[in-house]
């Protein structure tokens, strides 16, 4: 048996952890498998770059768990997109990706690959599992789902989301203090969150639980509403600008200050048609994802809502580098251990698919075949959750 790692996508607060536990069941129980993991996700399997792990590693494993990113290092690559592999040298000119990854798998031995990742990373392996059947080479690959979104259908639970929000609400608990450099101020509080805004709505919960840990001095002005979240924008929710704009004033005017957490996501069709209708080029990467950091919706919405707000100072701050790149909290190890577990036990049965809480089936923990994985699952607004802290929030 010889088993394969393979992180791909974003990093997020998993991956070492994810890598640490799957290393020590396979040393564990399987002493004579051998493992390798590929450098820099599907980039190192179709450049040939890997890494052994050493039995020395066993009893050891536990060092994994102190560190955030990958220690076998992540790409966003996608192995049907031709060109881009091409493009970027991955393979050559009139070679097809998929053939040149299923190769190297042949060539190195692998019976067992692991891929750590969402919904893209997994959709790949899917059509590399596809292809190698096809070719008459049997490879178990179980995949690991991945992301801070928590966006992929039909996973309850995604791998490092719980940590990043957890992050973000310590990351704005310093940013918060900046309400007290200027009269008027605005600060955007901007968390990662393409399509979905659950990590927004959840770094908001983690932070007004920190609130809770604070003992304010009224006395002075410095009172819980003015470090409160006093406004979450979300893709899941149309946004009434002169509504919402309509009631931030009022906090404003109350408590000098308005903070905003917004989803990345929200509002990206309104930005992207003013894009494009100002004649400037909306970038995307290889997947056809639009490109966050350069679409910049957080500066957009700082001018927009400042102007509207008559904000003095405005300040944009973004968490999720911050968030994604932390180590794995208590709860999302618990996740951790027990999805890595399962994926242990599902690749030596020869079963692929992605391990998870599987919502279509109670909830039930299995090895879900690969054709049900796909991303963009929205959050949904009406868990009791949010609806409770958004009303408490829309009363201050």
């Amino acid at each position: 048996m010889k088993i394969a790692f393979l992180t791909s996508g974003g990093i997020a607060p998993c991956l070492s952890a994810s890598i640490g536990r799957l290393a020590e069941n396979y040393l564990t129980k399987y002493p004579d498998a051998e493992i390798i993991g590929y450098l820099n996700g599907y980039k190192g399997l179709l450049l040939s770059n890997s890494i052994s792990f050493p039995k020395s590693l066993l009893g050891n494993t536990d060092k994994f768990y102190q560190f955030g990113g990958s220690p076998i290092g992540n790409s966003r690559v996608k192995l049907t997109n031709v060109d881009d592999c091409i493009k970027k040298g991955y393979v050559q000119n009139g070679e097809n990706p998929l053939e040149v990854a299923a190769k190297q798998l042949v060539k190195d031995g692998i019976t067992i690959l692991h891929t750590i990742g969402g919904d893209d990373t997994n959709t790949t392996a899917a059509d590399l599992s596809n292809y190698l059947k096809e070719n008459n080479y049997n490879l178990t690959v179980v995949g690991l789902p991945k992301t801070v979104d928590n966006d992929v259908y039909p996973i309850a639970q995604t791998l490092g989301a719980w940590t990043a929000a957890e992050q973000g609400a310590i990351f704005f608990e310093n940013v918060a203090n900046e309400n007290t450099t200027s009269d008027r101020q605005l600060i955007i509080h901007e968390v990662m969150g393409r399509h979905c805004g659950w990590l927004t709505a959840a770094t908001a919960l983690a932070y007004r639980k920190r609130l809770n840990n604070i003992n304010f001095i009224p006395e002075v002005g410095v009172t819980k509403e003015k470090w409160e979240v006093h406004s979450v924008l979300l893709p899941e929710e149309e946004i009434n600008f002169e509504k919402e704009c309509e009631r931030l004033n009022k906090v404003m005017d109350k408590h000098d200050c308005v903070n905003v957490f917004l989803s990345e996501g929200a509002g990206m069709d309104v930005i992207i048609a003013e894009t494009e209708k100002s004649g400037e080029t909306v970038l995307r990467d290889a997947f056809g994802h639009v490109r966050l950091d350069d679409l910049n919706p957080g500066q957009w919405f700082a001018k927009q809502l400042g102007k509207r707000l008559n904000a003095n100072k405005v300040l944009v701050q973004k968490s999720g580098y911050f968030g994604r790149s932390s180590k794995a909290n208590q709860a999302d190890l618990d996740l951790i251990f027990e999805i890595a577990d399962y994926a242990v036990q599902s690749a030596v049965e020869g079963s692929s698919g992605v391990v998870g809480w599987d919502e279509d089936n109670k909830n039930k923990l299995s090895c879900i075949d690969f054709n049900r994985i796909k991303g963009g699952k929205p959050f949904d607004t009406k868990l009791d959750w949010y609806t409770e802290m958004m009303n408490e929030i829309k009363t201050i």
